[in-house]
């Protein structure tokens, strides 16, 4: 174990364009959100390990000597490829999860054991340790927070077992993990996604790890190498949505229509591929022309979706908001209610964006300036924290 304490964080994503679209095909484009998960672990020797989830009002304690009969119960197979039924319902047991629990508190912690026990399996005992994760990111708005939660945990994990190095130098305020070690953190936090999803893309613990932008088209990753970090405004519309209904929604359409939707569906991918095309001449040196195109991708693509079935009188209104300011909004994520993104020029006067925000808050939304496409999974000193961050993560 490491003698010192642990700060790590993990960012959120933003699709851009290719939602629903990249079910069938086609590319999809998403960015890491700088809006961020955040993990404190303290390794000690109390013989106890304690994880607390502030946004869930969730505090559990266990025994060491009780997970290591846990461990040595069904977990001292081979490398693991994806959680079992059987292990699932075993780590649900053994943390009391049968009645009375939250279906996110009920996932949070049972990614939480299988992540610990599989990650610091060499280690008897068990390391003891106490461990606070706490997240700016709204839960179930498809932003990508289950995915943050899992690596953050796996960095740690990894970290606090040695398999990965503390890379943050003495007096430096962050630091990154190399290639490797990103793929380890990537590969154990997808295995967390899948305790909590069952059968997740890989998009979401990918754009956290390594941050940036990705793009994904038949279940192949890759990184955009050059782009520029964007200024959005993230609206949480607050509807609630069910993204399985929502594909089998478009999957219906798509066979009712075909004429229709295959040309639809081909147009969002051409979108998709002209912003990777202007995001990549975009990185040096961006050009108020290069916005008005990323603008007029935004615009089609809402209608686009509007088309496909995914839109919403709610993000009809966000979009109505912005525009009546001149800015060009569409949704992210799985659509019908949930979140949409605004694009902010450089240069935009702020009195106009707290205009919209006062605007889109009337409304009942919630919402978030930020940026898109900056750093992926990251070591923390505490001087580069918020106060705000300190204080949650003090919370054990």
């Amino acid at each position: 174990m490491l003698p010192e304490t642990l700060l790590v964080s993990a960012p959120g994503k933003v699709i851009l364009h290719g939602e629903h679209a990249v079910v069938h095909g086609k590319v999809a484009l998403a960015e890491a959100l700088n809006l961020r998960t955040f993990l404190r672990m303290r390794p000690h020797k109390d013989g106890k390990v304690r994880l607390v989830l502030p946004n869930l009002e969730t505090s559990r304690e266990w025994d060491v000597s009780k997970l290591q009969l846990l461990h040595a119960s069904f977990l001292d197979s081979g490398e693991p490829t994806a959680p079992t039924t059987e292990q699932v319902e075993k780590l649900k047991a053994f943390a009391g999860f049968m009645t009375g629990s939250s279906e996110r508190e009920c996932l949070a912690v049972l990614a939480f054991l299988y992540l610990y026990l599989f990650i610091c399996r060499k280690h008897r005992p068990l390391p003891s340790m106490d461990i606070v994760v706490w997240s700016e990111l709204p839960t179930g708005a498809g932003l990508g927070s289950s995915a943050a939660y899992s690596v953050c945990l796996a960095a740690a994990l990894l970290a606090s077992c040695e398999e990965i190095m503390n890379r943050l130098k003495e007096g430096a305020t962050s630091a990154r993990w190399n290639e490797d070690e990103l793929n380890l953190i990537n590969r154990w936090a997808f295995l967390g996604e899948k305790v909590i999803h069952g059968n997740p893309s890989g998009v979401d613990n990918s754009v956290s790890t390594w941050g940036g932008a990705l793009r994904f088209q038949k279940g192949n990753i890759s990184s955009l190498q050059r782009i520029p970090v964007l200024k959005i405004l993230l609206t949480n519309t607050k509807v609630p949505r069910s993204t399985k209904a929502l594909v089998a929604s478009v999957k219906d359409r798509l066979a009712k229509f075909p004429e229709i939707m295959n040309p639809l569906l081909v147009s969002i991918d051409a979108i998709s591929q002209e912003c990777e095309r202007v995001l990549g001449v975009m990185a040096a040196t961006p050009t108020p022309e290069q916005y008005m195109v990323l603008e007029e991708l935004i615009d089609m693509n809402q209608h686009h979706l509007n088309a496909i079935g995914v839109g919403h009188s709610s993000l009809d209104r966000l979009c109505q908001v912005t525009a009546a300011h001149g800015l060009h909004s569409k949704l992210t994520g799985a659509g019908g209610g949930g979140c949409g993104f605004t694009l902010l020029r450089p240069g935009l006067d702020q009195s106009v964006v707290e205009a919209i925000k006062q605007a889109l808050t009337s409304c009942g939304f919630e919402c978030w300036e930020t940026t898109i496409g900056g750093p992926g999974v990251s070591l923390h000193s505490e001087a580069s924290l918020k106060a705000n961050v300190l204080q949650a993560l003090n919370s054990l």
